[in-house]
This record gives C-alpha cells, sequence and structure tokens, in this order.
C-alpha cells in the first residue's frame, strides 16, 4: 500500500519582492550611475583637456599622485605605465569608458548587473590606487568603500523596477529564465542563489572595508595612526647622494607622501662639514635660478624644478638634482658631510654625504 502522494507547494511569485528591492535600490542605482558617468563624462564631454597629454590636468598628473601609498605593488604598475605612454593612455581611455558606459548604464538601468560589477571592480582598483589620499581624512578611501558596497547591493538585486531591464522582462518575459540575463541584467534570482551571494559578497566587502581602513589608519586591529604615507605632510626621501671637492652635489629627491593639491617647495639648501658647521649655503634665489639641466627627472609629469622661491615638485615626482657650488674656488676636505634642505614650512630633509680623498 503506497502512501498518496502530497501535493507540492507552488512556487513562491517573487516578482514583488524583486521589485521592493528594485525600489529601495533605486536612488542608490541612480548615484553609483552618476559618479561613475560624472567621471567618465568630465574627460570625455566637459573637460576633454583630461585626456590630452599635453595639457596640465592630464590624468597622467594624478595617477603619478598615488605612487607613493598604492597599495598590493600598483605603485610599480603606474611606475611602468608612467614609462610606456601607449599603454598609459590606452589604460586612461579604457578606464575612463568604463566609468562612462558602465555608469550610463545604471542611470538606466541597463545590464545592471554587469554595470554593478564592473564598478566594483573600479573601486577596488581606485582603492588600491588612491585609498590612501584625502588631506583632512582618507577621502577616497571613503568614496572607494562607498562605491564598492553600492556595486554590491546593485550587483546582488539588479534594477528591477524602472529601467530598461524592467522594460525587457515586460516584452520578452522569457529572459526571466535566461540565464546571461539573470547574470548580467536584472533577472529574478532565486532565494538559494540570492543567499549565497549575499554572504559571499559580504564577507568580501567586510574584509575589503575593514583590512584597508586598519591599514591606512589603524583603529581596529591597530592603534590609530596617520597611515604608512601621510595624505596630509609632504615628504621628500633623499637618496643617491654625491659630493665632488668643488662643492657641487648631486642627488635623487621623490616626494613620496603629502597632499597632491598643493606643491612642495624647498627655499633653501645647507652644506654642513665634518664639524658640523654650514660650509655651503644655497638660498631661494640661487635654487629658483637653477637651469632646467639641473634636473634629470624620471617621469614627464609631476617633475622637480625651479620655482618662483627655489624648488618645487609635486607629489609623486622624483629626480636627480645638481646643486653647483654655492661659491667659486672651493676644495672641500675629505670627510663625512650633511646636506640639508628646507621647505617653505620647515620641514627638514637631509641626507649624509661623504667625500673621499682625490674626488
Amino acid at each position: 500500500m503506497t502512501s498518496p502522494t502530497l501535493p507540492r507547494e507552488p512556487a513562491a511569485d517573487t516578482s514583488g519582492l524583486w521589485r521592493q528591492l528594485a525600489l529601495a535600490l533605486l536612488a542608490v542605482r541612480f548615484v553609483q550611475g552618476w559618479i561613475y558617468w560624472g567621471g567618465g563624462s568630465r574627460r570625455f564631454i566637459y573637460a576633454p583637456a583630461k585626456l590630452d597629454p599635453h595639457a596640465h590636468s592630464w590624468m597622467a598628473n594624478k595617477f603619478q599622485t598615488a605612487m607613493p601609498g598604492a597599495i598590493l605593488g600598483m605603485g610599480h604598475v603606474v611606475d611602468y605605465l608612467l614609462h610606456h605612454f601607449a599603454l598609459l593612455y590606452a589604460g586612461v581611455i579604457v578606464f575612463s569608458a568604463a566609468e562612462l558606459i558602465f555608469g550610463l548604464f545604471l542611470l538606466f538601468g541597463f545590464m545592471t548587473r554587469l554595470s554593478a560589477l564592473v564598478t566594483v571592480g573600479l573601486s577596488f582598483v581606485l582603492m588600491l590606487l588612491f585609498g590612501w589620499q584625502g588631506a583632512t581624512c582618507i577621502d577616497e578611501w571613503t568614496m572607494a568603500s562607498a562605491n564598492f558596497g553600492m556595486g554590491v547591493a546593485l550587483f546582488l538585486a539588479g534594477a528591477g523596477a524602472y529601467s530598461i531591464d524592467a522594460w525587457l522582462l515586460r516584452r520578452h518575459p522569457q529572459l526571466a529564465s535566461a540565464r546571461w540575463f539573470q547574470w548580467f541584467g536584472s533577472g529574478p534570482w532565486p532565494a538559494p542563489r540570492l543567499r549565497r551571494w549575499s554572504l559571499i559578497s559580504g564577507a568580501a566587502t567586510v574584509l575589503f572595508v575593514v583590512l584597508t581602513y586598519n591599514y591606512y589608519r589603524g583603529s581596529v586591529l591597530t592603534p590609530f595612526h596617520g597611515g604608512p604615507v601621510s595624505p596630509a605632510a609632504h615628504h621628500i626621501s633623499l637618496s643617491a647622494g654625491q659630493l665632488n671637492s668643488d662643492g657641487s652635489v648631486r642627488f635623487t629627491a621623490y616626494l613620496d607622501a603629502g597632499t597632491p593639491a598643493a606643491p612642495e617647495n624647498v627655499v633653501r639648501a645647507d652644506l654642513y662639514g665634518p664639524a658640523n658647521v654650514a660650509v655651503e649655503h644655497w638660498d631661494g634665489a640661487a635654487l629658483a635660478a637653477l637651469p632646467p639641466s639641473a634636473f634629470v627627472n624620471d617621469y614627464q609629469y609631476n617633475q622637480f624644478g625651479p620655482g618662483y622661491a627655489g624648488i618645487t615638485a609635486k607629489v609623486g615626482a622624483r629626480a636627480s638634482i645638481t646643486l653647483p657650488p654655492a661659491q667659486p674656488g672651493l676644495h672641500l676636505p675629505a670627510g663625512s658631510y650633511r646636506l640639508v634642505l628646507h621647505s617653505v614650512n620647515g620641514r627638514p630633509y637631509t641626507i649624509a654625504l661623504r667625500l673621499a680623498s682625490g674626488n
């Protein structure tokens, strides 16, 4: 005797749920779309000088400022691109086009999940590059984190209402069961898939946000700190120093911290001898009068060079700099020396030098 077969419970109608999700995220979709469309449209439409390699606002200058604090090897990637113009230009165009196209797609709710996933990837890259920047707080970290979270939410929910995806579903109901539209468009997901991907993406978001915040500011696993690289206070690293007996000095300077919103200015340089006595002095006028040939810059964009009242540079600039003898007829004895550069804000940057016999 067989037991009677119970009728299956009809599948729940999820159309109402998905419409509610989409309505709740309508403002999020608009903001996420506008942010990325705005970034791309500024370069292609409203401020095309950002894509002009000869313009002061050329995007390579912005990318160069990211190098000092970029993480997971992205600084080396930027360095490589800055030395290979074709790849650099292609990268700027592709990145800007992705912002423009997929931001516009989100605004209109077209291929919503694909577009949201692209913005998640863009947010991830921007965090690796610029997450350390922000003179008063970590502004770029905040933007990348918020965009990452909004992109994840839109990827899970799709558009669903007031969107091209919804219009396509009304016109072609069979798209609701098409796997490509479920993953790229806004087809409703079955509850188990939504639950699984919500947990996966939620965990990834928590790790991404908390670990990057702890790296840049601490306050989670470590005490609060100002970041491995300061986004506010400029710093110049000096290396490869060489002193000659006639008093000329050559060294490499790298502006590896600080806000990209303003340049650093060196207004004085002093050379101290073995007895810690100043033996040479270059004032602001002498530094400002240095010829362009005194600066051999590593990059064509942000550079060290003579400024209004000394030497000036923007974040990411690196150059070999030669200071001529401060006065004629010098013949320095062998020994240990110290070159100190002084910024307009009074910050000293020091490098030890050694003058060997016979130099």
